[in-house]
């Protein structure tokens, strides 16, 4: 019997370790999309002269993913990251205001069609 429980626990550690892997593998997939979304919120930055609103909360939410996966890969936590868990909510932003595109005005529109 001493040994069934030795043997539930080596199993679950093989399994953990799998899981390591795999997001490990993420991670790395992870990173070069953090990467880009830095990439593209300078040139967004650049050009509108404050950040987008879009890549602010991805880039939050992704890196809080990153961060969970480090949790998790360093076993600090037992919880594995998405998609076993929810997709971290982005936190209201602490640097700049983004960049905001105010609705179009609604065309006037003639009575009759122009030839």
């Amino acid at each position: 019997m001493s040994e069934e429980p030795k043997e539930l626990e080596r199993e679950s550690i093989l399994l953990r370790i799998l899981w390591m892997v795999v997001f490990l593998i993420v991670w790395q997939l992870a990173e070069l999309v953090l990467g880009a979304v830095v990439l593209l919120q300078l040139g967004y930055r650049l050009f509108y002269g404050a950040p987008s609103a879009s890549l602010l909360g991805f880039g939050d939410s992704l890196s809080q993913y990153l961060a969970q996966i480090g949790r998790f890969g360093t076993f600090n936590s037992e919880e594995k990251p998405w998609p076993f868990a929810d997709w971290p909510t982005p936190q209201a932003p602490q640097g700049q205001a983004p960049h905001s595109v105010p609705p179009a005005p609604h065309p006037v529109r003639d009575e009759e069609p122009k030839l």
